[in-house]
């Protein structure tokens, strides 16, 4: 039995180990692979770990020896999940390992964008508070989180998880459940307009999929308030980029806060990157030490389910 593991790099760079797997069966490892040169690279592989190669019809359809792929990630959008069941190729995918970590990341990111620990942190390494008068060093706009109303569009694991932090932080929430309405321990259940007029801060948690992509527009970013924030740390595609850059270039959005971009990496010359109402990380709210160890242990179970005919965590 072969297992072919096309870019283990984002999931172990080095502080894991793939030991576990590798008691399995006979596994290769690439850090990264081009799509040019999957077909080669699994060849007569029985099995497969992906994390952002893409399978799609053309390629499973010249691999008739590929059994199984395990996408080493939550999200599995890469994978044609209807040409892989046509293949008797089994899909599995790794839910719920990043909850913890992901929610944690909002609040680094919403954090910066009220406190800006990182522009202090650089301004005081430039001596700009040792060439300072006074015994305390601030440049404003410096806010607290207390009392805003934070709006969680998308209730999922991590949207639960959120809604409990921006509750400890004594914020009102308000919660879009796909039409729910009602009470909830630690917020209350809105319409998708309500929460988005009422709202000092929106934070994405969806799945992209036909019906969320571009949930947020150019209508939804009207219905916000101008010094709105708006977090996402889900997928890029679930806002309109060309809507998005009006709404900030017209002061109808105070900032954009992301962990996602529509092409990862960005393109050198995207004009969000540099754009002064935005803070971004490179898709690491996923990848703490402990969320990737989780995973780990995840795909480990899911290879072994496979092979003992006892399969969990499909998606097709």
């Amino acid at each position: 039995m072969k297992i072919v593991i096309l870019d283990g790099y984002a999931l172990n760079p080095g502080d894991l180990s793939w030991q576990a797997i590798e008691n399995l069966a006979n596994v290769t490892i690439y850090d990264r692979t081009a799509q040019a040169d999957v077909l080669t690279r699994v060849g007569g592989a029985q099995l497969v770990l992906t994390n952002k190669v893409v399978f799609d019809r053309d390629l499973m359809s010249k691999l008739p020896h590929l059994k199984y792929i395990g996408v080493t990630a939550s999200g599995y959008n890469i994978i044609d999940l209807e040409a892989a069941s046509e293949f008797g190729i089994v899909v599995t995918n790794v839910p719920n390992y990043s909850t913890p970590t992901v929610a944690q990341h909002v609040f680094a990111l919403l954090l910066e964008a009220y406190v800006h620990v990182g522009k202090h942190n650089r301004l005081i390494k430039a001596n700009e508070w040792a060439k300072s008068a006074d015994f305390c060093f601030y440049q404003p706009p410096f806010n607290e989180l207390y009392q805003k109303t934070f709006g969680v569009i998308g209730y999922g694991n991590i949207g639960k998880a959120v809604t409990k932090i921006a509750h400890a932080f004594g914020m009102h929430v308000l919660i879009y459940d796909r039409g729910r309405l009602g009470e909830d321990p630690y917020g209350k259940r809105v319409s998708l307009d309500e929460l988005l007029k009422q709202s000092d801060i929106v934070s994405l948690h969806l799945p992209l999929k036909q019906d969320t992509e571009h949930l947020i527009n150019a209508q939804s970013l009207k219905i916000m308030k101008d010094d709105a924030i708006l977090i996402n740390t889900a997928r890029a595609p679930l806002v309109a980029k060309d809507a998005l850059l009006d709404a900030l270039n017209n002061k109808e959005l105070a900032m954009y806060v992301s962990d996602v971009f529509d092409s990862e990496p960005p393109a050198l010359d995207d004009p969000l990157i540099m754009h002064p109402q935005t803070i971004f990380t490179g898709h690491m709210a996923w990848a703490s030490y402990e969320a990737r160890q989780r995973c780990m242990a995840i795909v480990v179970e899911n290879i072994q389910g496979f092979l003992n005919q006892d399969i969990k965590n499909q998606v097709n």
